[in-house]
């Protein structure tokens, strides 16, 4: 059975981790970590780990031995492979005590917990970066990039996109809080770019892509139909023609939404990480002003990606996710976990007038695979694939494994 390590050992490699200190700086923590019956204190004074317990902790993640023994396998089962995903699906894992507090720090308790499982598996420091399988560096695909106005009512929006490829039409939708630098290691794989055109935009407010004059920072709220309405509106301005579309997790969700609204416009519907309803997945912490949002929000997304996913693509994602302007995380789970609801119609989808197919990863605990499946056998025709070894963003995270189960299907698209 894999334990965490002795505490002493584990603050003396905290303390001369790289990692943790480049964050160095003024502010000050202390948490403790419990496995069982044992505890280990963390105290960081200036932004550096101290060698020994110091002061009450803030807070603490505590589970039973058995929990955290899954979390330290070099991979992990699924719910057990992050803090955030342990904190959302394993009622044995809690996080209590000053919860601002421990938000405002998630991505110090992050590291803190990957150095203690380095340590566990018996390797010396210094622990790398991540823990992640490493390839090599992300291919960079050779892309077309052009700005394209869309008017929405009184609006105009400058929409950025970029294309590459050859053959049929495939629109490629970011997910929440991204933007369409997601799609580029999509976009290095030969295969998938000899016989088809990937397009892919930035919704307003993300990326490349403005927000419009005169919009309000921190005021970006997405809903279906404005994005709907965004979607087919781009379709037209870029003169798209029939469109395979392809989405994960809030475009896996408004992809459904199109198979239901506009069939004819598109020659297949390809919805990742897609259900008819998610619960509990908005969060207020994105949003506060005392939570740095660049810190936060990767963390609550970072734990969706598979742990097999190389660690180029997961740092690639977390690094887009740390870019977001004023609160667009939040509007676009404003849609994502609030206002989609499809529960009274994802029946009425007819898939004789559009094929629809849906994926979900293994590892996603927001979408889950039973959630995705549920959906799908209510929709007559639906195609539904599990996909081992990946998350809640595949054409981000593992761009290859992603493509064995993409191209299979845009060939039987033709």
């Amino acid at each position: 059975m894999i334990h965490f390590p002795d505490a002493a050992a584990w603050r003396k490699a905290c303390a001369h981790d790289a990692t943790l200190h480049a964050w160095e700086g003024a502010w000050s923590v202390s948490f403790a970590i419990t496995s069982g019956s044992d505890t280990a204190v963390f105290n960081v004074v200036n932004g550096k780990v101290q060698q020994h317990e110091g002061r009450t902790p803030a807070f603490t993640l505590a589970a039973p031995t058995a929990v955290w023994t899954k979390f330290l396998q070099e991979v992990p089962p699924r719910h057990h492979h992050g803090m955030f995903a342990m904190h959302y699906r394993v009622p044995e894992f809690a996080i209590t005590g000053d919860e601002l507090a421990f938000m405002q720090h998630a991505h110090v308790v992050r590291r803190v917990l990957e150095v203690g499982k380095w340590l566990a598996h018996g390797y010396k420091g210094p622990t790398p970066a991540s823990l992640a399988p490493r390839d090599g560096l992300r291919p960079i695909p050779e892309v077309t990039g052009r700005y394209v106005p869309v008017t929405l009512g009184h609006t105009t929006y400058q929409i950025y996109y970029e294309t590459v490829g050859t053959g049929r039409d495939v629109l490629c939708l970011h997910t929440a809080g991204s933007d369409a630098r997601q799609f580029h290691g999509l976009m290095a794989e030969a295969d998938v770019i000899a016989s088809n055109r990937l397009v892919a935009f930035d919704l307003p407010w993300h990326g490349k892509s403005p927000p419009p004059e005169g919009g309000i920072p921190g005021s970006w709220r997405l809903n279906t139909d404005l994005y709907v309405d965004l979607i087919m509106s781009f379709v037209a301005a870029a003169g798209l023609e029939k469109p395979i579309v392809l989405g994960a997790s809030m475009s896996g969700e408004i992809c459904l939404e199109l198979a239901y609204r506009h069939p004819e416009a598109f020659s297949g519907i390809i919805a990742c990480e897609a259900c008819e309803k998610i619960e509990r997945r908005q969060t207020s912490w994105a949003a506060h002003p005392l939570v740095n949002q660049a810190y936060f929000v990767p963390e609550w997304i970072r734990a969706l990606c598979a742990p097999q996913s190389p660690a180029e693509y997961q740092e690639a994602i977390a690094w887009h996710y740390s870019q977001g302007g004023p609160s667009v995380f939040f509007g676009d789970i404003a849609f994502y976990s609030g206002d989609w609801d499809a529960r009274d119609r994802v029946h009425k989808i007819d898939t004789k007038r559009c094929r629809l197919f849906m994926l979900t990863g293994e590892y996603d605990y927001s979408c889950t695979i039973e959630a995705s499946e549920a959906t799908a056998k209510k929709i007559p025709g639906a195609v539904f694939k599990p996909m081992p070894g990946i998350g809640h963003f595949p054409f981000a995270e593992n761009p290859p494994l992603f493509a064995e189960y993409l191209l299979p299907i845009l060939r039987e698209l033709g």
